[in-house]
């Protein structure tokens, strides 16, 4: 089998969606559907990417799938030796400008939990109920900043959005409207409801990578 074979047979073991892979590696969209093999570049940013991986096994298929210490799932850990994601106690919703806008900020702690243990990822808090059950109220959040243009961003998955005047997080999809996007709540009550809003309007996106509960 070859390194791209391995590969989509790890994705499918994990549970990973392409939309995902490619979100997390940068690499272009349709890479995972191409008939060529893998280049040495980017089995290298795959397994920086994805670390359980065993490397031997992807490129030729002998052998374990992931690492001997990665069998297992690991439980997140809290520390102050900059070991894994940095953690802001700030709500995403009502006081992450004070991170977005003040470089100097330092975090309260870090997390470390693969597979969010990346360059440019933070983690925050959530408030609100609009996200429910997929994101509770007073879940920890990773972010990672997109730089893709809006529009090009994969419909479907769940954005941190910040306009002007707020910040939301919400699952996008398409508009009727050109040039606008559809902000869509998980929650079905009557209270929520989806909303577009222009794409001229939205400043920055983050990437909503993963969540979890209250650590203690």
């Amino acid at each position: 089998m070859s390194a791209k074979s391995n590969l989509l047979e790890y994705l499918r073991f994990k549970g990973i969606k392409k939309t995902e892979f490619y979100r997390t590696t940068g690499l272009s969209n349709g890479f995972l559907d191409k008939n060529q093999n893998i280049s040495s570049d980017n089995i290298e940013t795959i397994i920086s990417n994805y670390t359980d991986i065993d490397l031997h096994w992807l490129i030729t298929g002998k052998g374990e799938m992931l690492k001997d210490n990665s069998k297992s799932t690991s439980l997140p850990e809290v520390n102050f030796e900059y070991k894994g994601a940095p953690y802001y106690n700030v709500d995403f919703i009502g006081g992450f400008d004070l991170v977005l806008n003040n470089q100097t900020t330092n975090p309260d702690y870090y997390i470390n939990f693969e597979p969010y243990n990346k360059p440019g990822v933070i983690w925050c808090n959530i408030t609100g109920h609009s996200m429910e059950p997929e994101l509770s109220n007073g879940d920890y959040i990773a972010l990672k900043e997109m730089t893709d243009p809006v529009q090009y961003l994969p419909y479907g998955e769940i954005y941190a959005i910040v306009t002007e005047s707020y910040r939301t997080v919400k699952r996008i999809g398409k508009a009727d409207q050109k040039d606008f996007i559809r902000l869509i709540p998980t929650n079905k009550s009557p209270e929520y409801s989806p909303q577009d809003i222009p794409i001229s309007m939205i400043q920055k996106v983050y990437a909503v990578l993963g969540s979890m509960h209250r650590l203690f």
